[in-house]
């Protein structure tokens, strides 16, 4: 029998078949509720069965509130209706959901949340005052609040959540990108969608969101407050559910996961063509060129900040050396910054909407005429000073843009700053003009965690640092370079651009001189630097690897789009009941099976690194580890340690010099015995927007261990079957046995 909704006047609330009210302390008179300062609606609406929607608008004399505007941050959708929604209490309410329970106690209005069988997952408080909001902070470490900072345990820290570059710190931490989601290690997360800004004070055993007032703007006062609690009943939870709230990462163009090799102050246009034509002639693969533009350099694309005008000196002829460059198989990325504070608008405008040259469909046309010469991307530079909204609204323009002027083909942008729900519209973001440092270097890698966990899995930072110091040496280059291979943006780029070409530390020139000796530390390397051999081939190494595990990367980031799942993982998101595992800030893993750990001081000669549980191989010895343990690995200047878990099934591409170069070698199928494992092959055009219908091929392989048999067949989600027959080469590692397979989309046993 179908049960109906009851109702219940106490709280003026429906109760259906997962809710039930209990009214304590019924014989009290109703009271209003009370925070910072306002008579209050207090409303709760279950999202899922693990996040709950908090809400608190201020009531005015004649007892009405206003509706929260909607805005780029969260996804549009129909939200369900509030499980309880009301102004007076007169004791405690209890809610008793699927999974949770939730007690909403008056004064001072407290919602205790617990699971269904009574284990505490967050208490809040909220300030009658002030407005101010309290939060258990458990007992682990705790992740996230976006990009930049000081620590990877945010736990201990006071963050005034500033956005972009602060003085004293982006030199080492990069450009600081607050996103207010923060992630318990023991449970729970907190994301504070309104108001807009806020300061997270977590020094003591509970933590606090202090939100920042400003007169002037209505997104910046204490109410409305609007935030969610995910019940985090493993870690990649808390992603997903992130993702259902704020959007899904959107896939890229498969070409931005090759390498990226920026420019600065340009010679002449017979320069562009030189460098393009290098990396050919050398064999370094290269997908990318990107060009800064005039005022950061002398001589840039264009005619000065702002501007989209080519520079007659450098790009004299823009059709023609676009199209060279094309031919050459390199992407084409322009700078461009100066951004309006004021960007706002839907794309396409809505009817009633307001024009003038800062909507954003009105800026997307100053793009145009540039972008219909075949340009592949953008760089959005600078943004510090933009508002939150016209920070995404940014983002919104460089991915609607170009897919109103080429319907399908996948956009890409690359940014400075960003806030929650970028990921949705494409963006990519890199940590800004950090110095060229060994602590910068360190720093990188738990910064890059943080970014992953809470803001979008597509980051990256300039390979070398940007600005340099007497520190940036070819040993500094290298090693950063090696960390840069297995973040999702490689690229490089810096002052003194010369020696960010992977050859450039052997021909002596720094390139165009733009550091000022001394001025806050910069300084031009030791000229001593200028010959050192070692630089390119090891630069050469680390690119031809990138290319080599794009098939396992791309599924990786095709992963991303259907989870949430970052690209760079810290260790808590597949160990977190290893303790050890759980804190560690210097080593991550690349997808699910690859553990990285860089190389991040001077002069060092070998790399302490935790082995996390089970078997493990160090990917260049192919030699064997137990886990749980700490290890000590030499690592003379080539070797970064990287290590492979047993049963990984690792795809490893040809050697390739872009992309979608096409290659008659055969795809090589590592598999790492000792003990089962499979893995879905995930592959489509790299370019369209089919991918969102799930028009692509799925591949999977599957091993088992005693049985030394290796399965190859579809996968029920493919939907294509695209360049069949297709030759995979089966190796077997430790012992290399291999064999030769044709896999013609029909199920295939490998027998060894």
């Amino acid at each position: 029998m179908k049960r109906k909704n009851s109702f219940c006047p106490k709280c003026h609330i429906e109760i259906g078949i997962i809710l039930f009210l209990l009214l304590l302390g019924s014989g009290m008179a109703a009271e209003p509720i009370r925070v910072a300062g306002h008579n209050t609606q207090l409303s709760i609406m279950q999202v899922s069965d693990y996040t709950i929607r908090i809400t608190l608008k201020p009531v005015d004399d004649k007892g009405h509130t206003e509706p929260l505007a909607e805005d780029l941050i969260l996804v549009p959708k129909e939200w369900p209706q509030p499980i309880l929604q009301v102004t007076e209490l007169n004791g405690r309410c209890s809610l008793l959901l699927r999974r949770l329970r939730i007690n909403v106690i008056p004064f001072p209005l407290t919602i205790d949340i617990a699971t269904k069988e009574g284990k505490p997952v967050q208490r809040l408080v909220m300030d009658e005052k002030t407005g101010a909001i309290s939060f258990s902070l458990g007992q682990g470490p705790v992740f996230g609040l976006g990009g930049g900072g000081r620590q990877f345990d945010r736990r201990g820290v006071f963050d005034p959540m500033d956005n972009g570059h602060i003085a004293g710190e982006y030199q080492i931490f990069g450009s600081r990108i607050p996103i207010p989601l923060l992630i318990g290690t023991d449970g729970w997360a907190l994301f504070f969608h309104r108001p807009y800004n806020g300061k997270f004070d977590l020094r003591d055993s509970r933590g606090h969101f202090l939100p920042k007032i400003s007169p002037k703007d209505t997104k910046e006062r204490a109410l409305p407050a609007d935030f969610f609690v995910i019940y985090v009943v493993s870690p990649p939870l808390a992603l997903s559910e992130y993702m259902n709230l704020t959007g899904k990462p959107v896939m890229p163009p498969k070409w931005t996961l090759g390498y990226i090799q920026s420019h600065r102050t340009l010679s002449g246009p017979d320069e562009i063509i030189e460098v393009a034509e290098t990396f050919r002639r050398k064999d370094l693969p290269c997908d990318v060129l990107i060009y800064l533009g005039t005022g950061y350099c002398p001589a840039g694309w264009n005619m000065g900040h702002g501007s989209l005008e080519f520079n007659p000196k450098t790009f004299n002829k823009p059709k023609e050396i676009i199209d060279r460059l094309h031919k050459l198989h390199f992407k084409v990325i322009l700078h461009k910054n100066r951004a309006p504070k004021t960007l706002h608008g839907e794309f396409p405008a809505d009817v009633d909407e307001e024009a003038g040259p800062h909507h954003i469909v009105n800026y997307w046309e100053k793009h145009r005429p540039i972008f219909e010469l075949g340009i592949d991307g953008w760089w959005p530079d600078d943004g510090d000073e933009l508002p939150i909204d016209s920070r995404l609204a940014r983002h919104l323009i460089y991915y609607k843009g170009p897919l109103a002027d080429r319907p399908g083909k996948r956009p890409f942008s690359l940014h400075r700053t960003g806030f929650a729900g970028m990921q949705k519209y494409g963006g990519w973001v890199w940590s800004g003009d950090v110095f060229s440092l060994w602590n910068t270097l360190s720093a990188h890698i738990p910064v890059g965690l943080n970014f992953s966990l809470s803001a979008s899995p597509f980051w990256g930072t300039d390979i070398g640092g940007f600005s340099p110091t007497k520190e940036l040496t070819g040993e500094l280059y290298v090693r950063w370079f090696q960390f840069g291979s297995f973040c999702p943006i490689f690229r490089s780029h810096g002052r003194l651009w010369y020696l960010r070409r992977p050859w450039g530390w052997n021909t002596g020139e720094l390139g165009p001189n733009e550091v000022v000796e001394g001025h806050k530390g910069t300084a031009a390397p030791d000229p001593s630097e200028l010959h050192n051999p070692e630089v390119e081939p090891i630069c050469k190494q680390y690119i031809n690897l990138r290319y080599q595990l794009l098939p396992y990367t791309y599924t990786v980031v095709r992963e991303a789009y259907d989870t949430g799942m970052p690209i760079m993982r810290a260790m808590w998101l597949h160990y977190p009941d290893d303790l050890i595992a759980v804190r560690l800030s210097d080593q991550y893993l690349w997808g699910r099976n690859i553990l990285v750990a860089p190389v991040t001081e001077k002069g060092a000669t070998h790399r302490c690194i935790y082995i996390p549980e089970g078997l493990w191989y160090d990917f260049w010895t192919n030699r064997t580890i137990e886990g749980r343990q700490r290890i000590a690995r030499y690592a003379d200047l080539s070797t970064m340690p990287i290590y492979v878990q047993a049963g990984t099934i690792l795809p490893f591409g040809p050697l390739i010099q872009y992309v979608d170069q096409p290659s008659d070698d055969p795809m090589t199928i590592r598999i790492y015995t000792g003990s089962d494992g499979e893995f879905v092959l995930y592959e489509d055009d790299g370019i369209s927007l089919e991918y969102k219908k799930d028009q692509a091929e799925w591949t999977r392989f599957e091993w088992n261990d005693n049985a030394r048999l290796l399965i190859i067949e579809p996968d029920e989600r493919s939907t294509l079957q695209a360049n069949l027959p297709k030759p995979f080469e089966v190796l077997l590692l430790p012992e290399r046995a291999s064999r030769a397979v044709e896999y013609a989309g029909r199920r295939i046993e490998v027998k060894f």
